[in-house]
């Protein structure tokens, strides 16, 4: 690949913010050893698996072909990240599904 050439970006890796690619940087650089990642972050290693966990059901939710609802999509990354409650990002989607100009937009 040349300077010049533009990588194409895959959506999930899109869908995360920088202290996500860091983290997944630090992983790697770690050859996937999260004792030895814990230790880096000086956490505990549930900590850092709580936070690999939760980058998995992000990059899931970015990149599930099934969501095709782009405020879907959003609620549910949000909902992964941690950054919306289930309980609150359901009751969104349930509102959002039941919306007017949504039922006639189908």
């Amino acid at each position: 690949m040349g300077d010049d050439a533009v990588p194409n970006v895959p959506g999930w890796f899109e869908a995360l913010a920088e202290e996500d690619v860091q983290f997944l940087r630090r992983f790697l650089l770690t050859s996937g050893s999260l004792k030895d990642l814990a230790a880096e972050y000086g956490v505990s290693y549930p900590t850092v698996r709580a936070r690999l966990d939760r980058l998995i059901a992000k990059v899931k939710a970015a990149e599930d072909p099934r969501i095709q609802d782009p405020f879907e999509r959003k609620i549910r990354l949000l909902v992964a990240d941690m950054k919306l409650p289930a309980h609150l990002g359901r009751e969104l989607l349930d509102a959002h599904r039941a919306s007017p100009r949504r039922r006639a937009a189908r």
